[in-house]
């Protein structure tokens, strides 16, 4: 491993190229012909055009947060550490590169990485129970390094995953899904508590993912960066778009909501991130963080992506977003303010609230 350049790209088209500066810090150019016909990546942070751009050292230690959104967080990083010690690699003898590399054409959205290092599939088919178990015995200690058929299946099926659950993708008929395993810190019924929330959501008139409840215990969601037919959409979070760090709470729903406006110029897609606001709000889903907004594109509009990662969170009463610049002790009042500052009526807003609050109390 030690790659010098990867090529970027999207629907076998080059979009770009990426290099790492003498400073380690990622330097991204456009491909010519993709400035004369593609879109920009990262429209408030990669405009289209020609010329190199060099990421800041923070807050993603010198990564453009679009890439950033395309490596993986806790669980599959801890899974690629694993299959690196196994193979005899150091971990932290790896670039940024080499990381996305092994990412290659199995990552989130439509993005893919050239030349890849075929480490990673997305889908193999083991029962999910075996699968649990192997997933408790490798939180239970993550130093252990196994050849075990079943743990190095686990990362090749898991270990391009974002997010700090432990999940695999798999197949099925009616499409690709995510499947999500209880973490160390979750309740025993954590799958059925955050199906049961997703029903909720949409109930209070959320867009939301299909979902579904894998063995009366396993919740699932069909991915939405993957169409029918396999075909990848593009992808990008909150945090990939402004380069905010999600392990901080650095954002205002203030901006998301103007980031929604500006991005898709569609007052529905600002409604619908408000109606998520106040769902969150009132469900105290304070894992509210920057990652866990998404917005899709393709090729002619973008639009905010279905709600995800939606749990009730026990014990934590500060929101990761804040709300009128408040974590807490959120009122009525702060979520109409933000309404007023993007453009939105009383009415529309007050509407949304109420219906989304009548749908929680009952």
């Amino acid at each position: 491993m030690q790659n010098k350049m990867l090529i970027v790209k999207y629907h076998n088209s080059v979009v770009g190229r990426l290099a790492l500066t003498p400073e380690n810090l990622m330097a991204f150019e456009y491909d010519t012909a993709w400035l004369q016909n593609g879109f920009s990546i990262s429209p408030f942070k990669l405009p289209l055009e020609k010329r190199v751009f060099i990421a800041n050292k923070e807050p993603f230690d010198g990564v453009f947060g679009i890439f950033n959104d395309c490596l993986p967080d806790n669980w599959g990083k801890l899974l690629v550490n694993r299959e690196l010690q196994r193979l005899g690699i150091a971990p932290n003898s790896i670039s940024v590169l080499d990381r996305l590399a092994i990412v290659g054409k199995n990552g989130p959205g439509a993005l893919e990485f050239e030349p890849a290092e075929e480490m990673i599939s997305e889908y193999k088919e083991s029962d999910l129970d075996i699968i649990a178990n192997e997933i408790t015995k490798i939180i239970d200690d993550s130093s252990v390094v196994t050849s075990d058929s079943i743990t190095e299946e686990l990362f090749r099926i898991g270990g391009s995953s974002g997010g700090t659950r432990p999940k695999i993708f798999r197949k099925f008929e009616d499409g690709d899904w995510i499947i999500k395993f209880r973490a160390s810190v979750d309740p025993t019924d954590i799958g059925k508590q955050e199906f049961n929330i997703m029903e909720l959501a949409q109930k209070a008139g959320l867009d939301v993912p299909d979902h579904k409840l894998f063995n009366n215990k396993y919740f699932g969601v069909k991915r939405f960066d993957r169409k029918p037919n396999g075909e990848k959409v593009f992808m990008i979070s909150a945090s990939g778009l402004l380069d905010a760090d999600y392990n901080q709470p650095v954002l205002d729903y203030s901006n998301l909501l103007s980031l929604t406006a500006k991005l898709t110029r569609n007052m529905e897609e600002v409604e619908k991130i408000f109606r998520l606001m106040v769902f969150n709000i009132l469900i105290n889903n304070t894992d509210d963080h920057a990652k866990n907004f998404a917005f899709l594109y393709d090729g002619k509009n973008w639009k905010l992506s279905p709600a995800f990662d939606l749990t009730k969170t026990i014990g934590v009463w500060e929101h990761a977003t804040s709300v009128n610049h408040k974590g807490k002790d959120i009122t009525g009042a702060d979520m109409l303010h933000l309404a007023y500052q993007v453009g939105m009526t009383d009415k529309q807003a007050g509407d949304i609230m109420l219906e989304v609050e009548n749908t929680v109390r009952q």
